[in-house]
């Protein structure tokens, strides 16, 4: 139970004033990276330039922009036991956040619309099970938890209304050096939870689909498209994009055929524009781009892409050599180089 002198003092930080992102350099996006053995969360303008750089202690993966005040979240790579609260205006680490015992942070994190609770996916440590934390968005103190409605729950998007849609990816995974667990019963699903954690909707995959591990998500008018990667026979052709709106079935949406196995199996972000969908592969050096309903547009070749993000009327990616780049369909353009060796994932602000 919280003690009154606790009470108070999460008042009086929630009263004191903090610095909005402009402070920060108006960054357009985060992004985890690593220079030599260090690692770092950086703020990024909208044309890929470096307005921020802050250290983090071990590889980070992706981050939750607080709606209001210029703070990040910053995870680590998962199976994670950090989390860094930080002023992206000073570089100050304002908290450090740790999961209760026998928990783990599992990457990925959303604030609510208002800032005020911080939820984030994480899993029993023995098992697996999906767990979203619920911290306050003042004091970063826990103050509960949800059932993610399955195992292993990775990315989730919080909707207009405040539902969220979390990405149960289905696998077990030795909690100390990840091994995969249960590949043959894997059972991935999208499951919509109630803004007081209740399950709402809760959809899996065709049988013949169950080891397309469901990993990440982007809003796409009521629903999600949804990115995946394939823990079966590499010989098989299966897509890695998928969209689904609750209350109806999940849809997955093939490439041409010709680009049947370019992603070598493996999707390793996803972004929405109001016209178009991509997903990278770092794994098969691709970027494919899709029509909001599923229909291929292009695929285009980058050696070890991954981060994706809306920007504008096209895209902003990064890749493992440090550089940024500008995706539309009609090809790929350098904006900057010269980076830390970007990890998976590019967080746009305000998405």
């Amino acid at each position: 139970m919280t003690s009154r002198r606790a009470f108070l003092a999460g008042l009086a930080a929630a009263a004191v004033p903090k610095p909005g992102w402009a402070a920060a350099g108006s960054p357009a996006f985060l992004a985890a990276g690593k220079r030599g053995e260090a690692h770092e969360l950086c703020g990024l303008s909208a044309t890929g330039g470096i307005v921020f750089r802050q250290p983090l202690p071990a590889r980070g993966h992706a981050a939750a922009a607080h709606p209001l005040r210029a703070e990040a979240v910053a995870f680590a790579r998962r199976p994670g036991v950090f989390a860094l609260v930080l002023d992206c205006a000073t570089g100050a680490v304002r908290h450090r956040m740790t999961p209760p015992e026998g928990r783990q942070f599992n990457g990925h994190g959303v604030f609510s619309a208002d800032g005020a609770v911080l939820m984030t996916s994480e899993v029993v440590a023995e098992g697996s099970a999906g767990r979203i934390g619920l911290w306050d968005g003042a004091t970063y103190a826990r103050i509960g938890e949800w059932d993610s409605g399955g195992i292993g729950p990775h990315d989730m998007k919080r909707l207009a209304d405040g539902r969220l849609i979390v990405a149960n990816g289905g696998i077990k995974t030795d909690p100390g050096d990840r091994t995969k667990l249960n590949l043959k019963a894997m059972r991935p699903n999208l499951t919509l939870l109630s803004q007081e954690g209740a399950v709402l909707d809760r959809e899996e995959l065709a049988p013949e689909m169950h080891r397309n591990s469901i990993r990440h998500l982007a809003l796409v008018g009521e629903g999600v498209a949804f990115a995946m990667q394939w823990e079966g026979d590499p010989a098989e052709p299966v897509p890695q994009l998928g969209l689904w709106t609750p209350g109806s079935a999940p849809r997955l949406c093939p490439p041409l055929e010709a680009e049947m196995f370019a992603m070598q199996g493996y999707a390793g972000s996803i972004a929405a524009t109001q016209d178009a969908l991509a997903i990278t592969s770092p794994r098969g050096g691709v970027v494919m781009l899709f029509g909001l309903d599923g229909t291929p547009l292009a695929t285009h070749r980058r050696a070890d892409v991954c981060g994706i993000a809306s920007a504008g009327d096209g895209f902003l990616a990064s890749d493992g050599a440090g550089a940024l780049l500008r995706v539309t369909v009609e090809g790929i353009a350098p904006l900057a180089q010269g980076g830390p060796q970007w990890d998976n994932h590019l967080v746009a602000l305000g998405s």
